[in-house]
């Protein structure tokens, strides 16, 4: 914890890096530091909690996946993710030039 206080003996003086306020991960986060010695600074990790894989070093991690990063449409279709969210998969959109939609596959 911060701000250690001991009677009668030697504190230890650790500094928790996810104790801090604000937190430093972002909502649906888990906050991990593994070395709480006041010399080891910004090496805490925030994970998100929808999706383990996903750890960010020394700040929020991004928890959102853009289903259209993956290029999921086809030649000439505009793609429209509708919710980002981990948990949200096939919600994007495929838009042809002549305006027929197609959702969570390509046009």
């Amino acid at each position: 914890t911060n701000g250690v206080v001991a009677t009668g003996t030697s504190a230890t003086c650790e500094i928790d890096e996810c104790a801090k306020t604000p937190a430093p991960c972002g909502t649906g986060q888990t906050c991990n530091d593994p070395n709480k010695a006041k010399t080891s600074q910004h090496d805490f990790t925030c994970t998100c909690d929808a999706d383990t894989t996903i750890v960010k070093k020394d700040g929020p991690a991004r928890c959102d996946k853009n289903e259209c990063d993956a290029t999921p449409c086809g030649t000439g279709q505009t793609c429209k993710d509708l919710n980002t969210g981990l948990k949200s998969l096939n919600d994007f959109t495929c838009t042809c030039t002549n305006g027929v939609v197609a959702t969570g596959t390509s046009a």
